[in-house]
Order: C-alpha cells, then structure tokens, then sequence
C-alpha cells in the first residue's frame, strides 16, 4: 500500500471513531435518577445504587447512563424533574421518596419505576399488592414505621434518669400517627412521660425545641420522616445546641453528630433498588418483581457525642451497636 493511500485510510478512520464512540454512548440504556436529597448528601446512597447495577452486570459510563436530578429538598421540582426523565425517554427511573413517586407515576404510565420508600406502598396507594405489584411499579419498603417502640426504648436505656421524653412528628407524614401510637405504648410500658412536638415545615423547629426546653424533656425521639431525613443536618445541630439526647432514624444522622440511630440498612435499601433496575434493563417486568421489605437493622451511636453530652454509654448498649462512631 502506498505511504499516501495509508495516512488517507489512517485519517477516516480516526475520523470515524469519535462518530462511533458517540453512537455507542447514546444506544446504552439509560437510568433516570429522581432524588429529593442532594448530591454531597447522598454519596454512600448513590454508591450503593451502582453497587445494585453493578451486581446485575451494569457500570456507568461502559454499559449504562445515569441522568440525576436532585429536588434538594425542594419537592416542588419533582413534576418538571420526572416529566424532563421521560421526555429523555430513560429506560428506567429510580425514585427515592414518596412525592418523587407520585410524580413519576402521574408522568409516565409505560417507563417502568423503582422506588425506595419507607411508607407503605400499598397503604399509601402506589402498587395494589406487595408479591405482584402490577403496571409499572415495584420496589423496596424500607419499613420505618412499627420501630418507635424499639428507638424509645434504646433513648431510655442511654438515659434512663429522663422521666420526660419529647417525640419529634411530621405530621404530613402518612404514617406519623403509627409512629405516635407506637411511641405512646412504649413510654407507658417504659414509665416515662411522652411530649409530642411537631415539624411540617423548617420553620417549626424552632418552636419545637423551644417547647422541648419548656417542658424539661431530657431526651428526644426524632420519628422516621422522610423530611426529617432530607434536613438531618439541622436537626442535629439544633440538638447539640440544646444539649439534649436523640435518637434518630438513619445511620446518616449519627455520621453528622447525632447521639444515636436505629432503622434499616438505607445503604441496602439503595443496593436493592440498583438490583432491580439492572434486572429490568436486561428485560424483567416491574409488575413481575415483588417488593422487597427489608429486615436488616443497624445500630449506631455516636461517641464523640455521648461524651460531649456526659453522657457514659452502658456496656450492654454500645455491645448492641452495630457500629459505634468514634
């Protein structure tokens, strides 16, 4: 071959591979994200989703896209966010709280959804039935609600000399009254006296703490709330400026200084719906795919915390936890 028909046949194909390369990005399936947390917030959870891909055989940017969108709290973005996913035409759409949800259904009845809830799907009206979700739904229940009971009792046993306990509440939250039904129970099982504080919107805590002092509570039962959970760094914050004992319902809020948490696993909960997503993109039917309730729990307390609150964390406590945060 001459020297000149070989940097000519050199030259279009080197011009051919960016084509090539684009084509094959743009034929890769694609994961539409829609979260209500924000990115810096959400890194262990976003890992565990690729975790999830990864062990169904999906890897970002070699075999699968992922298009994020983050409402940061703002779940009013939700209905422009899923709208925008669908037009993008994702393959799937991963949603993780319940107002992402019910966007993401009123957007699209044909891209199927996975969901990672901690309320009820079939209570508050997602899918009809747990083993066979049916359309184009399915996903993980986190199962947040029926654990008070266990949280309060852990509050108690950190600071068993606390004759009144508040219980933080959002009230928009669908299963807030199980949660207060569960927390009342306990503190009259437990002997101790139960002040109900609640928070729908960021301007309540304020008031909410105010009252805690007030009413001379010496700890507090921060309930389950996915609310609650996207404002976790507030929350702690406004504890340790009252000094005052908490139990929360993420491991996340131990990592950012509060005193303890009790829930399920939400790094697993992400896992399993990165799981579900791979199945789906290699063909599986959302309606086909039970939902997943999870059954593992962790325990988490914070050292640090307990000492710069006095507190002397009992042996047969911290011999529970499942990690203990120096």
């Amino acid at each position: 071959m001459r020297r000149r028909d070989f940097i000519t046949l050199l030259g279009g194909t080197a011009a051919t591979w960016p084509l090539a390369a684009l084509a094959q990005q743009s034929a890769l399936p694609v994961v539409g994200l829609l979260s209500a947390g924000s990115p810096g917030s959400l890194r262990r959870q976003i890992a565990a989703i690729h975790e999830g891909l990864k062990q169904s055989g999906y890897v970002e940017g070699q075999n699968v896209t992922v298009e994020y969108r983050f409402a940061e709290g703002q779940f009013d973005r939700f209905p422009a966010q899923a709208s925008d996913l669908v037009h993008r035409q994702v393959t799937v759409i991963i949603v993780t709280s319940k107002a992402g949800v019910l966007a993401a259904k009123r957007a699209t009845s044909m891209i199927p959804i996975v969901f990672s809830l901690g309320e009820d799907p079939v209570k508050i009206g997602i899918v009809p039935n747990l083993n066979r979700p049916g359309g184009n739904m399915t996903g993980v229940y986190q199962f947040t609600t029926g654990i008070e009971a266990k949280r309060l009792g852990l509050l108690h046993e950190m600071v068993p000399k606390a004759a009144t306990i508040a219980v933080l509440v959002n009230s928009n939250f669908s299963a807030a009254a199980d949660q207060l039904r569960d927390a009342q129970e306990a503190a009259a099982s437990l002997g101790v006296q139960l002040v109900v504080l609640r928070a729908n919107v960021e301007s309540d805590f304020d008031a909410a703490f105010a009252a805690l002092v007030q009413q001379r509570a010496g700890a507090l039962l921060v309930c389950g709330s996915p609310f609650f959970n996207g404002r976790r760094e507030q929350l702690v914050v406004l504890a340790a400026r009252h000094a005052i004992p908490a139990i929360y319902e993420w491991r996340d809020f131990a990592a950012a200084g509060g005193l303890m948490s009790y829930g399920t696993d939400l790094a697993d909960a992400y896992r399993q719906a990165g799981v579900y997503a791979g199945q789906i993109l290699k063909g599986a039917k959302p309606a086909d795919l039970p939902i997943v309730e999870l059954s593992r729990f962790e325990f988490v307390i914070n050292l640090s915390t307990a000492k710069a609150l006095g507190l002397e964390v009992p042996p047969t406590l911290s011999a529970r936890a499942d990690e203990v945060i120096e």
